[in-house]
C-alpha cells in the first residue's frame, strides 16, 4: 500500500484486504490501533467499516466498533435547541463526548469501554451497543467529520492512528441518500429536500476535509 494521503482505486473489499494485510496485521501486538473512516453523507462508511471489522477478525485480529454516529444528540435535544432541520450538520452531534471515548479506548485499554450506534429505526443514538474488550488489538470508528477543524472536531484528528476517506462521485451520494431517507419514511418530495438542502451542503464541506486523510480510497462497484 503507498505511503500517506496516497490514492487507492479498487473494490472495497479488496481495499481492505490489502490494509489489513499490508497494514493492520503486521502492527505491534502490544498497543491499540484506532483506525477511521471518513466521507460525506451516503458514502458507504458503515459498510466499509462492517467489512473492515469482518476482515480484521478474520485474520485473528480482535477489534471494537465505535461509530461517530452514535453521538448524534437525541432529538428532543435538537428539539430544545430548534436545530432538528439541520440534524446531521457539524453542531448536532455531542463532539466532546465521542472525543472522551476515544481517549478512553486509548488510555483505559485494561477495561472494556461501550459505545453507543444510531438507529435510522428510531432515528435517534442508542447507548452501549458496542463493548469494545480490552483484547481488541484495532478499533474502528466511522463519521463525516473525523478530519474536521474546527467547532472542538480538531481534537478527534489527533487521537485516531489512520484515517481513510472514502471519495465517491457527488452524482452517486444522491440516489442513495434519498433512498436512505424514503427507508426512513420521508415521503418522496420530503426526501429530495432533505438531501438538497440538509446532506449535500454536508457533503460539499466534508469533501473539503479530503487532505487531512492518511490514505484515499476511490470503492468500485
Amino acid at each position: 500500500m503507498n505511503g500517506p494521503g496516497s490514492a487507492r482505486v479498487g473494490t472495497q473489499r479488496a481495499l481492505i484486504d490489502e490494509l489489513v494485510t499490508e497494514v493492520l496485521a503486521p502492527l505491534p501486538v502490544d498497543r491499540r490501533t484506532i483506525v477511521g473512516l471518513c466521507g460525506p453523507p451516503g458514502s458507504g462508511k458503515s459498510r466499509a467499516a462492517g467489512l473492515l471489522v469482518g476482515a480484521l477478525t478474520r485474520a485473528g485480529i480482535e477489534t471494537g466498533l465505535a461509530p461517530m454516529d452514535g453521538f448524534h444528540l437525541s432529538n428532543a435535544q435538537l428539539d430544545a435547541r430548534g436545530i432538528r432541520g439541520r440534524k446531521g450538520a457539524p453542531d448536532t452531534f455531542d463532539v466532546a463526548g465521542f472525543r472522551e471515548l476515544l481517549q478512553r479506548m486509548r488510555l483505559r485499554r485494561e477495561e472494556a469501554v461501550y459505545a453507543p450506534d444510531f438507529s435510522r429505526r428510531l432515528d435517534d443514538p442508542v447507548a452501549a451497543v458496542h463493548a469494545i474488550e480490552p483484547s481488541a488489538r484495532v478499533v474502528v470508528t466511522e463519521g463525516n467529520y473525523l478530519l474536521f477543524d474546527t467547532g472542538g472536531w480538531q481534537e478527534i484528528r489527533p487521537l485516531l492512528d489512520l484515517v481513510i476517506y472514502l471519495d465517491v462521485p457527488a452524482g452517486t451520494l444522491t440516489p442513495r441518500l434519498v433512498r436512505r431517507h424514503r427507508m426512513g419514511g420521508r415521503a418522496r418530495t420530503q426526501a429530495h429536500d432533505w438531501v438538497r438542502e440538509v446532506d449535500l451542503p454536508n457533503a460539499t464541506a466534508v469533501a473539503r476535509t479530503r487532505g487531512r486523510a492518511d490514505l484515499v480510497w476511490s470503492p468500485v462497484p
